[in-house]
């Protein structure tokens, strides 16, 4: 009887170990599935923040360009030199000089004919989420490949009739299409 008894501890510690083994297991696949979904909606959200920065950053660039050639004889366009003459008073037209949120560091910059910032993109490579149901300005996104493709810039190619489909690449200057003359309507008392 003895002998039964010790025979039945040892199968216990056993079937005891195999069951711990069999739990860490479990723990380690789940913390990975966790680690995995808490991924994606880090990356989810930077992306957001990356849309809302750049959409952001593409609208101070048009006030900016606006504001500079008002009373001007030429029209052409007129770009800051750095993000942070956007946040100078006493007409701030944007609230900071953001940094690029998926990359972590400062937006690669796309340089007009005079030597400006007409536009900002990030360096980042990664594959974004969001593929299609982009806002109005910036449909132009539609189908890139990468965050690396997605460019801020005035003038703003969603804004045209036509957009190109092959990312600009930096210091290539987009040009707006031409605009036809609008007749003049005599006002009525």
């Amino acid at each position: 009887m003895p002998d039964t008894v010790f025979f039945r501890l040892q199968n216990q510690n056993g079937v005891s170990y195999l069951m711990l083994m069999f739990a860490i297991v479990l723990i380690g696949l789940s913390m990975t599935v966790a680690a995995k979904q808490w991924k994606t909606m880090v990356q989810r959200e930077l992306e957001a923040d990356l849309m809302a920065k750049g959409i952001e950053i593409q609208n101070a660039l048009a006030l900016y360009s606006a504001t500079m050639k008002a009373g001007r004889v030429t029209q052409a366009e007129v770009y800051p030199q750095s993000l942070a003459d956007l946040t100078r008073l006493p007409k701030p037209f944007l609230r900071k000089a953001y940094t690029d949120p998926m990359a972590h560091r400062d937006w690669e910059y796309l340089r007009g004919p005079t030597g400006g910032i007409m536009g900002v993109r990030s360096s980042s490579r990664a594959k974004p989420f969001k593929k299609t149901d982009f806002p109005q300005v910036v449909r132009h996104f539609e189908g890139r490949a990468s965050y690396h493709d997605w460019v801020f810039q005035h003038p703003n190619p969603s804004s045209f009739g036509s957009f190109p489909f092959s990312p600009v690449q930096a210091g290539t200057p987009v040009s707006p299409p031409p605009v036809a003359p609008q007749p003049i309507l005599p006002l009525h008392n």
